[in-house]
């Protein structure tokens, strides 16, 4: 059986506040009819790469308001979840512990050189002595549509994955 690894970041299901954040041009920055639409593509796009045998790290920020609500979206969300925490994730919330295999604050993937984070991480920080002698890539989230400061940075915020996780090949590439 194949194991794919999906990374996506800053969901935010059922923040309807987040369909009026704009650019800095002043254009919208997620642009669906109301919540429910926003929350129905990202399960849709999700569920169609992720398979349930498949690993996804969520890298924060996975949402807002309701609990109940909040469930009933994670619920038929595909695949074994990780949580590496963002800053808007209630680590006490009893969803998180029901939907997440495992909740951290980063996670290092030695075997792919990959750092995951929610917010990137200073360069300095990847030269440090866990990860000397090798070229590491700070996967994380939080900046949404801004995208990564210049470096070895990836951003997978859904803004930049057309609300879709990337699979960890791509972020090799």
């Amino acid at each position: 059986m194949t194991r794919n690894i999906w990374l996506i970041s800053d969901t935010h299901f059922n923040h309807s506040n987040i369909l009026n954040f704009k650019d800095k041009n002043e254009n919208l920055i997620r642009k669906f009819s109301d919540v429910h639409d926003m929350n129905e593509t990202m399960i849709d796009r999700w569920n169609k790469l992720v398979k349930p045998q498949d690993k996804v790290y969520h890298l924060g920020d996975v949402y807002f308001g309701d609990e109940k609500q909040a469930s009933f979206l994670l619920s038929r969300l595909n695949g074994h979840k990780r949580l590496v925490v963002g800053n808007h994730d209630n680590l006490k919330a009893p969803i998180l512990h029901k939907y997440f295999e495992k909740i951290v604050l980063w996670r290092k993937l030695s075997d792919n050189g990959l750092l995951l984070t929610h917010v990137p991480v200073h360069e300095s920080t990847l030269g440090e002595g866990r990860f000397k002698g090798k070229q590491i890539i700070n996967v994380h989230g939080h900046t949404h549509q801004n995208g990564s400061p210049k470096g070895p940075y990836k951003s997978v915020c859904v803004e930049l994955t057309d609300y879709t996780p990337m699979n960890i090949e791509e972020i090799n590439e």
